[in-house]
């Protein structure tokens, strides 16, 4: 059942390795989102694949390849509550080749919870995270110096990891006043939903606590209906079940869609959430519904739902403002990696660079360089080489946010600023 609290979507971002899933296992074990039993068959579980430490993860890890290697590869949702907001956590994967369910994640969240180890300090994808989630517009995080256990809950060390990550965030353009800074060890449990009586030096918040400070996003029920397909099933008897997460609007039962850039027209039969059936879902509800007389050729991952009259943008062309975050030469017009927006990878064509910018105060540093590198913030204009569905950020900020991926590492992101639509 959907709850009354204000409804937050939280990710869990940082290096492979770091204890996101065992976090997450422990906040929801401690915030009795998991029961004592079947905390139980967890542990059992992981003691018989020798991997004691991993009771918590398997929770979240629920990929059988994922138990077997210890790496989260997918994207996954599980809920709990604090005591005034109602969380959906999405698990993200700190490893490099899965950055790709990290963007898709990163761009579904409104808050996040960085891990950062306290031996290991700042890794690669640590800093590839966090700058992401700034440029995907997550305002809220908290960092969470996990394994505390492993340094003796040393203050001098925390301390140490703390002022890195303070400048590693202020450098990726988040305020020093927003930032919270919590130590914790997941999996003794300090600090994660319970005062540690190991951490006398620390009288900030639990985790927990935190967490329930963050804001709520505004409520976008009163835009237009915005559904961004994450997965398609087809299942037997069912028919084909799409998933995804309600960006904007409202949609309930026999309401009359449109799915773009398919151009499909149908009427939504049936929605469920958690495995309850909905008689509406709202932004932030992450869904399973049925649709009448749908293939599996009208929908798939990347497609938009709207309703009939309000039909989502397929974009011709489209004007974004990126920052390179990574390019071994230089990116100039002509140039096609894969971008990924929403819950879309299409790859697309940077036709022009329209300007460099300032970083520091926005201005125009370039009109129409002939090339942008790493470190350049730039408006560039680009067109997909296939049908894409593209919102402008103001508009749709779910929608408006972009990564573009390329020899297997986040070359640049960004924020859509202008749409030219296609006409059907």
């Amino acid at each position: 059942m959907a709850s009354d609290k204000p409804h937050i979507n939280v990710i869990f971002i940082g290096h492979i390795d770091q204890g996101k899933s065992t976090l997450v296992g422990r906040l929801m074990y401690d915030s009795d989102a998991l029961s004592e039993q079947e905390y139980r068959k967890l542990e059992a579980l992981a003691q018989e694949k020798g991997k004691g430490t991993f009771a918590f993860a398997y929770m979240m890890d629920t990929l059988k390849e994922e138990r077997e290697r210890g790496v989260t590869i997918d994207v996954n949702y599980k809920k709990f509550e604090t005591k005034t907001k109602f969380f959906t956590v999405i698990d993200a994967p700190g490893h490099a080749d899965y950055i790709k369910n990290m963007i898709t994640g990163t761009s579904q969240a409104d808050a996040a919870v960085l891990l950062v180890g306290a031996k290991e300090g700042i890794m690669p994808q640590t800093k590839e995270h966090s700058f992401l989630a700034k440029v995907l517009g997550i305002n809220q995080v908290i960092v969470a110096i996990n394994k505390m256990d492993e340094v003796s809950y040393d203050q001098k060390r925390f301390d140490e990891v703390k002022l890195d990550v303070l400048k590693l965030l202020k450098g990726s353009g988040y305020k020093e006043d927003l930032i919270q800074i919590i130590p914790v060890s997941a999996w003794m449990g300090d600090n994660v939903a319970k005062k540690s009586d190991k951490l006398p030096w620390y009288n900030g918040p639990t985790l927990l606590d935190a967490m329930d400070k963050f804001t709520a996003p505004a409520s976008a029920e009163n835009k237009d209906l915005r559904l961004p397909v994450q997965d398609v099933y087809n299942i037997k008897g069912v028919g084909t079940v799409p998933v995804g997460k309600v960006s904007t609007g409202i949609m309930k039962p026999n309401d009359k869609i449109v799915i773009m850039p398919e151009n499909v027209q149908t009427e939504v039969k049936s929605i469920e959430m958690h495995h309850e059936q909905l008689d509406a879902a709202r932004p932030g509800d992450n869904i399973g519904f049925n649709l009448r007389k749908i293939g599996p050729r009208d929908i798939k991952r990347g497609s938009i739902i709207g309703h009939v009259g309000k039909t989502p943008t397929v974009a011709d062309e489209f004007t974004a403002q990126i920052i390179v975050l990574f390019h071994p030469s230089a990116i100039t017009p002509g140039y096609t990696p894969v971008f990924h927006m929403h819950t879309a990878q299409i790859s697309c064509t940077i036709t022009e660079i329209v300007r460099t910018l300032d970083t520091k105060n926005g201005g125009t540093k370039e009109e129409n360089p002939k090339f942008i590198k790493a470190g350049d913030s730039a408006i560039v204009k680009i067109k997909p080489t296939q049908p894409l569905c593209v919102e402008k950020y103001s508009d749709f900020p779910q929608l408006g946010r972009l990564a573009i991926r390329d020899m297997g590492k986040t070359v640049a992101a960004g924020v859509v600023i202008d749409v030219k639509a296609k006409q059907y």
